[in-house]
């Protein structure tokens, strides 16, 4: 009796070890396979077309607008002053300012960030009644493809992050983790650099870029350089060679403490070859 009861016990744990095995063999399989297939599914997401993108509902436009402006004007001053009333009033400010100054025109380069909405209003505003405009030109690009493809590919980066976050949770082993970890580092590093573009796109269509040049001319003449004749030539070159000799004479009497000390030294140096010859 107890024979039989001891072999059913024995029977009992090899059945529990086994059934508890291929659980654990299940669970490492079933990581493996689910990271396998969030990362062929993230491949194929990553080279999902434009035209799919397209169909996604657009509400708004995004367009960067850039422009190019030249104005010669009669009181520089004056029009800068209202240049800077004009983009405090529409909310823009300068990317950068420059002042040039030459023998024949003043002028200032300036690159100015005004607000899309307002961009046309301000060139219009501007341009009114300053001087002659001697350039213009208006460009608008359609970046909104562009733009939703960025915000698609960021929202898949960061879904598959959280699949990936996961994954982690349910890693057993070593291995797992430090791979698992591997895919969530570069899908960070992704995201950081998709949303940067996207911010630098953003930035762009939010406020248009306008390259302005006010410049004033002046009443500039040209002059000839005079130049002396050749005898006032010859009678310069005359006296500095004289003054030059002049000086160079002084010099050498100005040293006449060297010249004895050489002399003395030469005249001891003569005696001494002297002596050695009698010798």
């Amino acid at each position: 009796m107890m024979r039989k009861i001891l072999s059913i016990f024995i029977v009992t744990l090899l059945i529990i070890s086994c059934n508890q095995k291929q659980s654990d063999n299940y669970t490492v399989t079933s990581i493996e396979d689910e990271s396998i297939l969030v990362e062929q599914q993230y491949k194929n997401s990553s080279h999902e077309s434009i035209d799919e993108v397209e169909k996604q509902e657009v509400t708004k436009k995004k367009i960067i607008k850039d422009g190019r402006l030249g104005i010669r004007v009669s009181d520089l001053e004056n029009i800068k002053f209202r240049i800077d009333t004009v983009i405090n009033h529409y909310g823009g400010y300068y990317a950068s300012e420059k002042l040039n100054n030459s023998d024949w025109e003043t002028s200032y380069n300036l690159k100015i960030r005004i607000p899309s909405d307002n961009f046309m209003k301000f060139i219009h505003d501007a341009e009114t009644g300053v001087g002659e405009i001697l350039y213009k030109e208006i460009e608008a690009r359609d970046v909104t493809d562009q733009f939703i493809d960025l915000e698609t590919r960021l929202e898949n980066k960061r879904n598959y992050l959280k699949r990936y976050n996961d994954l982690l949770i349910k890693a057993n082993s070593i291995k797992e983790i430090l791979e698992i970890e591997e895919k969530i580092r570069a899908l960070e590093e992704e995201i950081e650099s998709t949303t940067g573009k996207l911010k630098y796109l953003s930035d762009l269509v939010a406020y248009s870029t306008l390259d302005l040049t006010i410049s004033k001319q002046k009443n500039f003449k040209y002059h000839p350089t005079k130049r002396d004749k050749f005898s006032e030539k010859l009678k310069q070159s005359l006296s500095k060679g004289w003054f030059g000799f002049v000086d160079f004479f002084l010099f050498i009497i100005n040293i006449w403490p060297l010249w004895i000390i050489i002399t003395l030294i030469f005249y001891l140096w003569k005696k001494y070859k002297m002596k050695i010859k009698r010798k």
